[in-house]
């Protein structure tokens, strides 16, 4: 059974249409005049137990409007949600009690308090048993390294070591899944690869269910098994990853170390309709091609037909040009939408 299940899930607001200056405020105030935005159309989600998703897709398109949706914060316009076999905004509170949230832009933590005392108030109001309390505080602060700053208050952290205090909290009472949105967003290298190693352990580990939202495509590679890209309110793909850049990226890149002058070799091949040399020096050159029409072993056989080949390595597809190039719409991926 399904742990998260969204039927034809709509959200639509409505837009105040006014006119500019004292005479259009005035009258929009006698006659007001909207127009509806359509945020959320027609998603259809179903997550089981402990998978890792990613929910992406350029600003706009929906995301946020899903999550807030899907933790009962907003109440959709149409269609259905379950959550834990519950309805997230009729059921909240009792919903509340089995899954984590963390809003990048937002914290749990009382600002001036103790962290310390963030946590004893959240196991309060979730009536977590002291002794699996003790036993999730040691493991979290010892994942998330928390202890230098468990006794300051939460005004005086800075915002890697919020991030984990609220990720920590989040994960508290033993929630089955849990809502990330942009938790990584603003965080530097290092505190960025500590909070994808933790929720790779805790997902291995506790089985616990996690949809993330995230700008960052190290996120999304790292935690992620499965991909799910909405685009103007409307889910284009859902699957996994490697499946569609299997399916949809053409370009490999190979780096060639030559005996002979790269360059030249270049000038030699550089008309190759499925090929392009986009660089090239003494002794080594770089190939973008079309992997569906050439191979690498073709590519190493045209270069040793021009000049020796001393070493070579390529790169795979590219998932952030992959991204980039669905956000901008110079990637149609909408007939790989069906689950791979």
């Amino acid at each position: 059974m399904a742990i998260i299940e969204a039927t034809a899930l709509s959200k639509t607001y409505q837009n105040a249409v006014k006119e500019a200056g004292l005479a259009g405020a005035l009258k929009h105030f006698i006659k007001p005049v909207f127009t509806e935005i359509k945020a959320v159309s027609e998603v259809r989600l179903s997550i089981e137990p402990g998978e890792t998703v990613a929910y992406v897709g350029p600003n706009g398109a929906g995301k946020s409007t899903t999550i807030k949706m899907l933790t009962g914060i907003l109440k959709p316009s149409g269609g259905q949600i379950r959550i834990n076999g519950m309805d997230p905004y009729r059921d909240r509170l009792e919903n509340t009690k089995r899954m984590g949230v963390v809003f990048g832009q937002r914290t749990q933590l009382w600002w001036d308090i103790p962290v310390s005392e963030s946590f004893t108030l959240l196991r309060d109001i979730y009536a977590i048993p002291p002794n699996r309390y003790k036993e999730n505080l040691a493991w979290l602060s010892d994942m998330l390294g928390l202890g230098p700053f468990m006794g300051s208050s939460a005004r005086k952290l800075s915002l890697g070591q919020r991030m984990r205090a609220d990720l920590a909290l989040a994960f508290l009472h033993d929630p089955a899944v849990v809502f990330l949105d942009e938790p990584t967003i603003g965080l530097d290298v290092a505190v960025r690869e500590r909070i994808r190693e933790f929720l790779k352990q805790i997902n291995r580990e506790r089985g616990t269910t996690i949809l993330l939202t995230s700008h960052d495509l190290d996120d999304i590679r790292d935690v992620c098994d499965r991909l799910v890209v909405i685009d103007r309110g409307t889910i284009i793909y859902d699957g996994k990853l490697q499946a569609l850049l299997d399916q949809c990226v053409r370009c490999r890149t190979m780096h060639l170390r030559l005996a002979s002058d790269g360059r030249d070799f270049a000038k030699k091949i550089g008309k190759h309709p499925d090929l392009e040399v986009i660089a090239s020096g003494p002794c080594e050159a770089s190939i973008e091609f079309d992997r569906f029409a050439l191979s690498a072993k073709d590519i190493i056989n045209l270069a040793n037909s021009t000049g020796e080949v001393v070493d070579f390595r390529i790169d795979e597809p590219d998932i952030e040009r992959f991204i980039k190039n669905v956000y901008e719409g110079k990637l149609d991926i909408s007939e790989n939408r069906g689950r791979a």
